[in-house]
């Protein structure tokens, strides 16, 4: 059954049997990643990995969530390095990346100036490799980009292009999209429709390799638990399935957002402002290098990335 999900969600058979994001044990419920490296005091989110999965592309985000770093950290000497900002980030707000499964491209989003003219809204953006390096960003033009916000792109294997935005003509405040490729350029984007979209916000879409399956974050639902929430949403019969909340133990009372699959289809990595401190009081006393190690540390509510078994994922797609 694993091996059938991983081929459902687009694993890459290139990527070694046990790549450095692998646990070393299951993990039915979420588990922070990295702890003190990766996940930190910080508010970090948005994990992308390259498909030998030996670098992690994510983001260094303001306390209130209202300012975006790309950070990238490799996997070294069997341990992940402190992260380095990407030379292309680190002055404007910049979210959200994705790494195409052959490594060549990486899109994201930002509110830097096109053409010399500034932004006020979020567009979506592609580095794409040169060499060992990456190249200068590069613009999506319309239909893609609009006079409103684009988020978290992600591509299908051929090549369509599946986003959020809150340009006019929406179900809601904010829907999902996807633009079809068309040679070198895109098709008119389509609204995936009212069993995805709702009256409330959708933010954020995962598609898999074969466009057969959805994961996504929403937030304001009646269904909801927190902040923002994971779904599902799978594609038979020429549509969209009504899509399902993921339900516990991913989604909690806090935000869960930035859903990512590895490259080899095992796991589901997030992010989650979920943490220790939920207003009771703690089992025992902390003293002072205790209490201010987990005021300062992973759990402490900023935000963290969790990483969970894939399996959680088919549970909540097939259930009855």
């Amino acid at each position: 059954m694993r091996r059938l999900i991983a081929v459902l969600l687009g694993a890459s058979a290139a990527v070694a049997a046990e790549p450095p994001y692998a646990a070393k044990t299951p993990l039915p419920a979420p588990a922070v990643f990295a702890p003190g490296t990766i996940s930190t005091g910080d508010f970090e989110s948005h994990p992308a990995f390259t498909p030998d999965g030996n670098t992690l592309y994510y983001l260094k985000d303001a306390p209130n969530f209202s300012f975006w770093t790309i950070v990238v950290s490799n996997f070294r000497s069997g341990q992940w390095q402190s992260p380095e900002v990407v030379p292309w980030s680190g002055q404007y707000r910049d979210a959200d990346p994705f790494i195409t499964p052959d490594g060549n491209r990486l899109y994201f989003i930002s509110d830097r100036p096109v053409d010399g003219k500034p932004k006020e809204d979020l567009d979506i953006w592609m580095v794409e490799k040169q060499g060992a390096a990456w190249g200068a960003p590069k613009h999506l033009d319309a239909p893609v980009n609009s006079p409103g916000n684009e988020w978290f792109p992600t591509i299908a294997a051929d090549g369509t292009l599946y986003f959020g935005s809150d340009r006019e003509g929406g179900l809601g405040r904010t829907d999902l999209y996807r633009c079809r490729r068309e040679g070198d350029s895109y098709a008119a984007a389509e609204n995936l429709g009212p069993n995805v979209n709702s009256k409330s916000d959708e933010y954020e879409p995962l598609i898999n390799a074969d466009q057969s399956m959805l994961i996504f974050m929403a937030s304001g639902r009646p269904e909801g638990k927190g902040g923002g929430d994971l779904y599902v949403s799978t594609f038979a019969n020429g549509q969209w399935q009504p899509a399902r909340n993921l339900g516990e133990p991913i989604n909690s009372r806090a935000m869960e957002i930035a859903p990512k699959v590895t490259p080899d289809g095992r796991w589901l990595f997030f992010a989650s402002a979920r943490g220790v401190f939920t207003g009771k009081p703690f089992d025992a006393r902390k003293n002072t290098e205790q209490f201010f190690a987990t005021l300062r540390g992973p759990g402490n509510g900023l935000g963290d990335i969790y990483q969970v078994d894939i399996d959680a994922v088919r549970k909540a797609a097939t259930a009855p």
